[in-house]
This record gives C-alpha cells, structure tokens and sequence, in this order.
C-alpha cells in the first residue's frame, strides 16, 4: 500500500519504479535538511535508520553506496565488495547528470532506475525499516527492508565505518 503524505514533486519516475515493483511505502514530508543526520532527525527517524545514499565512481561506473546517517564509507572495503580496481567519489556535475530528476545530494538508493548497482551497509541490512531521501532535501521514504531488498536487490556487505557508540555503561 502507497501512503503519499506529499506529492514528490519530479518524483513521478520514483513513484512509477516503486509501483512497478509492487511495494509499498510511506512519503514523509520534512523541513528542508541537507546533510544525512539532519535529515533523519527533521523526519523523526533514528540516525541508524536513514540510509544516506553516497555515490561513487568504480572504475568509470556510477554505484550507489547506501549506509546510515553517521556512518562513513571505506572506499577500500566498497572497492573491494565491488570487485574494481580503482573508487572515488562522484562529483557535483556527474550527480547533476547521473540523477536529473532529483535535487543534488538527495537522490534515493533506486539504482536500478538510474542503471546502477547499489552496494548496502549490512548496518542498515539488520533493521525493519529505512528512510531514505525521494529526491528532494523536503520529502522522504520510508520502506519495510524486505520491500526494498525485493525493489532494489542490493549487494550487502561491510563497508561503512561506523562511529564509536556514544551511550552511557554504567557498568
């Protein structure tokens, strides 16, 4: 079931690779966010939830690296899981051309809509849910994992470098 809280404006071409692939998800409108931690905090989502999508260059070929919020991209681990040679990150100008649909730094992990692998944190792979950016730094998704796998069918693996655990031991 499709619950659209907001119409994801040139979001149309998402909406039709989700519909296709008979999924259901939920579209949360937020206030306008730019980086992947305040986004997952503007739409009242928990850092290890939101799947911040980093794209990178593998020997000439445009991946999506999806991982959560705080975390970090290995480039040598992502190379290695990738099976390339050489991995650097995209630019600005190749993110313009490569996600024409979607504004800069907010395009979602659909990589088979835009003829990409998509590579996945086995962090994010543990949880029930993710939320994403639908291509807008206003609107988000959020998916059940299960969906999404079937959506997108990821390669998982360990990648990310996750930051230190910031809670409290009392012991």
């Amino acid at each position: 079931m499709v619950e659209m809280e907001a119409c994801m404006p040139g979001g149309w071409l998402i909406h039709d690779f989700l519909h296709d692939a008979r999924v259901g998800y939920t579209v949360l409108p937020h206030r306008p966010a730019f980086t992947a931690q305040d986004e997952a905090a503007a739409a009242h989502v928990p850092g290890r939830d939101w799947a911040k999508v980093v794209v990178c260059i593998v020997d000439g070929w445009p991946i999506e690296a999806v991982l959560p919020a705080a975390a970090h991209v290995n480039l040598d681990r992502l190379l290695e899981l990738a099976g390339g040679t050489h991995i650097r990150l995209a630019g600005e100008d190749e993110l313009l051309r490569l996600f024409p649909d979607c504004e800069v730094g907010a395009m979602p992990p659909f990589g088979p809509l835009y003829g990409q692998s998509v590579f996945v944190d086995v962090a994010l792979a543990g949880e029930s849910d993710i939320v994403f950016n639908a291509g807008t730094h206003t609107e988000a998704i959020r998916m059940r994992w299960p969906d999404f796998a079937a959506a997108v069918r990821p390669i998982v693996g360990r990648f990310a470098d996750l930051p230190p655990d910031r809670g409290f031991s009392f012991a």
